[in-house]
């Protein structure tokens, strides 16, 4: 059984989020988590002057997905950071060529939940989160948040990202802050109980 853990980073929060969702995935027995990027749209110059390059190094072994990819998966996981509250425009543009598996119908039935990163603590985790299950709901995929049952989603000691639509970390204004413990744990979480219900839904 494999779920696909599909992402856009750019300065590698989402990276970070992704490697502990595939680790959940793989602490189902009989699950295999396969890690993929989609691919880059912005001109390396551009890439340069953001210092992204060199932030994109420490995961760029990670294989560019094929849309066909998605339908041999049994589970999928998005990752994507906030762009003005909404996905970003690299994942939104490699969904937009997913037309011929929504015409045969080849992600219907299967689990999918999203996770996210934003600059601050109210740059936009859950409208970004929100405005991309319409799209996997036109593909007939059974959206899976994060529940109330992982505990750290009610701490109040801390700073942190997390709610009931998905995972989700906070990079800071200038990107320095790294995913903490609870939104780690949150990221494991969510992989983990995606995989637990790709295998009931493919029993």
């Amino acid at each position: 059984m494999k779920v696909l853990v599909l992402y856009y980073s750019m300065y590698g929060h989402v990276h970070s989020l992704a490697e502990a969702v595939a680790q959940g995935v793989s602490e189902v027995r009989g699950a295999e988590a396969v890690m993929r990027r989609v691919p880059e749209t912005l001109p390396r110059e551009v890439l340069e002057k953001t210092g992204a390059v060199d932030a994109q190094k420490a995961f760029e072994h990670v294989p560019v997905c094929r849309v066909d990819e998605l339908a041999e998966a049994d589970g999928v996981v998005f990752g994507s950071p906030t762009r003005f509250g909404n996905v970003c425009g690299q994942m939104r543009q490699f969904m937009d060529a997913t037309g011929g598996l929504w015409s045969r119908g080849a992600l219907i039935g299967k689990p999918a939940a999203v996770f996210t990163s934003t600059g601050t603590q109210h740059g936009g985790q859950e409208s970004t989160i929100l405005s991309f299950i319409p799209t996997l709901l036109h593909h007939g995929m059974v959206v899976v948040g994060l529940p109330y049952s992982f505990k750290g989603q009610s701490g109040t000691d801390e700073i942190a990202g997390g709610s009931p639509y998905g995972a989700s970390t906070i990079a800071g204004s200038d990107g320095s802050r790294k995913p903490s413990r609870v939104e780690i744990e949150g990221a494991r979480f969510l992989g983990r109980r995606v995989a637990e219900l790709a295998a009931k839904l493919r029993s």
